[in-house]
């Protein structure tokens, strides 16, 4: 018989001493698992729940299709987990609050590459958990964004029960209206249901166990909230799962929530409630590239490689996503998990961050440089988004790294009304109230932004030490704007958003990013701008951009291109003094 406690054990080890490949993420992971069972944690680890499932899932459930890492058929054969898979059931399941029967963990992030197991892994544990809790009445939801993805699961399960000779037992509906799994015992009952996770299809839900399959194909946070409200009654034996891949929307929940829970590992936030495990190849931490024809990073990112995963089928679409560009970014989001920029944007999401982690200075600290600023202004529709950015170059700077460079720096913020605000977040799926709670957004009580709190906004930073020199805008878009500046005593001069006019702006941040020479105070706001960027190229080095989608926002990188030309345009007039 199995010892599941002495190999989840052994795997965690020897993920920590590198004796297993494993992505940095999977290697927080376990560490945090070995810190909970450590004397003073607080936490112990409980056996029996998590041995329990295990061992239902490996008796009961077999596989309905697939071949072994040798060909041989799988089909009829016992599904038996991984030590991965084990870990994860050991985790969600077995550790508890020291002295009480509080689980420390109800909801968990779980982010693996495709064909690594995932949807009968997900299948089975319903059905583990399920029969662990059918005595308190248990309610499983398997939930998708669409509601095929979530029959894969139903059906796995509702085959499984009709080869156990168990259809006559259960009440098995598979129907247009309903899709669920349903048995009384003598002192308990379960439920089981595949559903879509459509908004008007989760209202009314009531359920102790919810996974949430292919969280990359969300369309907005709303739908997971409402899907995680369904369990609010079950207390700390509630627990809510969101499985997936990764996909190449870096503004998506799912992505979103990935930077976060990567947080929670490696200990910027506290979580303790949250499990995550992130399987995916490793990037150079200089370059941020992935080095993705090495078998290692494979390896590292797929926990069942060698058993689900072929070593050569992966040698060979790497070799194939080398030489074919079109197939690289596929190969990257659902064989090695790296989330890619969308094809349409125009920046590297990671290659901007790489620029902006060198540097460190608050708002209070950038106020006090030896800096001349440069203002941008993009006054939307009066009632959406509405941004300002100061734009800046701090010369002969020494980084850490004993490279000295001229570092452009941006001071961005916007504004947006409050009553549209709700509606704003869940329809375009923005972060306003995110925005709000980092300091990069000012929600206005007003139905429209006011021209006036963007002056504010100016007159304060000016309060503040910047020293201010121009102020660029397109007057034609906001009258009442350009003459509160004036009154104001700012500088501020006229810019057109023509394309040709803005593309000097453009190049030269893009210049700057590829430098490692920008800097935007880790702006989640401007991240969320420039990665929403579209770019086409025109003759004589110009470039028209635009956002990508309609329901994206671009105007905080807008504002910062206006205040990059200001800051241009004025370099240049100081260059040629004297040249006569």
């Amino acid at each position: 018989m199995t010892d599941h406690h002495a190999e989840v054990l052994r795997y965690a080890n020897d993920v920590v001493a590198g004796s297993i490949p494993a992505g940095a993420e999977i290697v927080l992971s376990c560490k945090r698992f070995l810190a909970d069972l450590e004397p003073g944690s607080g936490y112990e680890l409980r056996r029996r729940d998590p041995d329990f499932v295990i061992g239902v899932i490996e008796r009961t459930i077999r596989h309905k299709q697939g071949t072994a890492i040798d060909g041989k058929s799988l089909a009829g054969k016992p599904l038996l987990l991984q030590a991965w898979q084990k870990f994860i059931v050991y985790n969600l399941l077995g550790i508890f609050q020291i002295g009480t029967n509080e689980r420390k963990y109800t909801e968990a992030f779980i982010e693996v590459p495709r064909k690594n197991g995932k949807t009968s892994f997900v299948a089975a544990l319903a059905w583990g958990v399920s029969l662990l809790r059918m005595h308190a009445g248990a309610s499983v939801y398997i939930a998708a964004a669409s509601l095929r993805q979530a029959m894969q699961s139903f059906e796995f399960l509702r085959w499984n029960i009709v080869r156990m000779g168990e259809g006559v037992n259960f009440r098995l509906r598979d129907n247009s209206t309903e899709h669920s799994i349903y048995r009384e015992f003598g002192d308990g009952s379960l439920r089981i249901e595949a559903l879509a996770a459509s908004p008007d299809r989760l209202d009314s839900l009531n359920g102790s166990f919810v996974i949430v399959d292919e969280l990359h194909a969300l369309k907005n946070a709303a739908i997971y909230n409402r899907l995680k409200e369904a369990t609010k009654a079950y207390g700390n034996q509630k627990l809510v799962i969101g499985i997936t891949t990764a996909g190449d929307n870096v503004n998506s929940f799912c992505y979103q929530r990935q930077e976060y829970v990567v947080k929670v590992l490696s200990g910027q936030a506290r979580d303790e409630s949250l499990f995550g495990f992130i399987a995916r190849a490793d990037k150079d931490p200089d370059s941020g590239a992935v080095d993705y024809t090495n078998p290692i990073q494979h390896q590292k990112a797929n926990p069942s490689y060698g058993v689900t995963i072929r070593a050569e089928d992966m040698a060979a679409d790497a070799n194939q996503a080398a030489n074919d560009p079109q197939m690289r970014k596929d190969f990257l989001s659902r064989s090695l998990d790296i989330y890619t920029t969308a094809m349409l944007a125009y920046f590297d999401l990671d290659e901007v961050k790489r620029s902006d982690a060198l540097y460190s200075w608050t708002v209070e600290e950038l106020a006090k440089l030896p800096v001349k600023w440069y203002g941008g202004t993009d006054l939307s529709r009066v009632f959406d988004l509405t941004a300002a950015c100061l734009y800046g170059t701090l010369y002969g700077y020494k980084r850490k790294d004993g490279k000295v460079v001229d570092v452009d720096i941006v001071v961005p913020h916007a504004w947006f009304p409050r009553p549209q605000a709700q509606q704003k977040a869940d329809e375009d799926n923005i972060p306003l109230f995110g925005w709000e709670d980092d300091g990069d957004l000012t929600l206005c009580n007003a139905p429209t932004v006011q021209a006036a709190d963007v002056v504010k906004w100016y007159k304060e930073r000016r309060s503040q030490g910047f020293k201010i020199a121009e102020v660029g805008h397109d007057r034609k878009f906001a009258k009442e704007y350009w003459l509160l500046m004036k009154q104001a005593k700012f500088n501020v001069l006229d810019q057109p958003q023509y394309y040709y006019m803005l593309s000097d702006g453009f190049r030269h941040i893009e210049a700057k990013i590829k430098n490692r020479e920008f800097y935007y105070l880790h702006s989640p706001a401007f991240e969320y701008c420039i990665s929403n960027v579209r770019g086409i190229e025109k003759s004589n080095q110009m470039i028209l951009y635009e956002k990508y989608a309609q329901e994206m926002r671009i105007d905080i990188f807008d504002a910062a291109v206006m205040a990059c030309v200001r800051h241009q345009e004025a370099l240049a007039k100081n260059q040629t003094k004297g040249w006569w």
